[in-house]
């Protein structure tokens, strides 16, 4: 008979927040019924960061919410020098729970001297004190094999799926990945929403710059939803669209995980024949991103709630993904 499992050592539960997301945070103690720590966090005039946790946290299990989205260092070193602050204030465990992980994209060498900056961010979460890690839709799933401390990789996939299941008719569905590294994903889709796959062969000629080249897949006739885990400047998705649509496609929806929406993305999102674009609130959303009636927004909130609950307790994470 196996040993009863003990709970850890921690003398509390607690939830803090950066800057970068505030209201999802709110929304992560809403669902789990408790307050958001208290913080004091502020920049000098010379835009160094100053902050001060507000409370005791000795003996604490704490879980720090911070996306490291655009102003992505201010953010990421907002989040290094909370992480630190925790350790030097005798937290049992810090788990930093990263619903937009900056610089994934960057997670290989693939030019003479360059970086693998998303391997150093990596390093750096833990040289600052980071117990562990928990995640959504990171760009590449082996960005967990850079960490030497447990990942949690989570996927919106659940709430993404329950949203579209149902809203399209039978055998009218087809699921699009617009290129071969997001497959996985879409194929993902396709089985939980019953519908055929498709794959957009794309080309990259530079960075933020895609051209279209085939479509591998039977789109003619159908409703297309072209699933992504972030949209940057759009380029890629309007192109999507425009070569979906060409191919007798009815029409074509977006969703992605992470709506970055950099540059003149919302303008060419606007200006596209692009359905509907569904994202969720990993990030917050600009003003003129919120204002865009093509722009659905889901929350993640609830299911970082019940991961921060199972990992406290000691649970299963793999029971969300069902």
């Amino acid at each position: 008979m196996s040993a009863p499992k003990t709970r850890p050592p921690f003398t509390d539960f607690k939830v803090f927040s950066g800057t970068a997301n505030r209201p999802l945070t709110d929304e992560i103690c809403h669902a789990l019924e408790c307050p958001v720590g208290q913080a004091m966090i502020k920049r000098f005039a010379d835009g160094e960061t100053h902050l001060q946790i507000q409370e005791n946290v000795r003996g604490a299990d704490v879980f720090l919410v911070q996306p490291t989205s655009a102003p992505v260092d201010h953010h990421l070193m907002e989040l290094l020098l909370m992480i630190d602050a925790f350790k030097r204030a005798s937290a049992e465990r810090i788990t930093a729970v990263l619903p937009y992980y900056g610089y994934a994209r960057q997670d290989r060498k693939d030019r003479p001297r360059m970086p693998i900056s998303a391997k150093l961010v990596a390093s750096l979460l833990e040289r600052a004190g980071a117990s562990r890690v928990l995640a959504l839709d990171l760009h590449a799933a082996q960005i967990q094999g850079f960490f030497d401390i447990p990942v949690d990789h989570l996927f919106a996939a659940p709430v993404m799926v329950e949203y579209f299941n149902g809203r399209f008719g039978r055998g009218e569905l087809i699921i699009v990945s617009p290129d071969a590294g997001g497959v996985e994903r879409a194929r993902s889709f396709a089985k939980r929403l019953n519908a055929p796959l498709a794959i957009i062969d794309k080309r990259r000629t530079d960075a933020n710059v895609a051209e279209v080249m085939n479509i591998i897949g039977d789109v003619d006739g159908r409703h297309c939803l072209i699933v992504d885990d972030l949209v940057d400047t759009a380029g890629t998705l309007v192109n999507a669209v425009e070569a979906l649509l060409g191919q007798g496609a009815k029409s074509v929806t977006g969703c992605a995980t992470h709506a970055v929406l950099s540059g003149p993305a919302v303008e060419r999102i606007t200006a596209s024949q692009l359905k509907e674009l569904v994202v969720t609130n990993s990030i917050p959303l600009t003003e003129e991103a919120a204002e865009c009636a093509k722009i659905r927004t889901l929350s993640v909130g609830p299911l970082l709630a019940r991961a921060v609950q199972s990992i406290h307790e000691g649970g299963s994470i793999s029971k969300l993904f069902k």
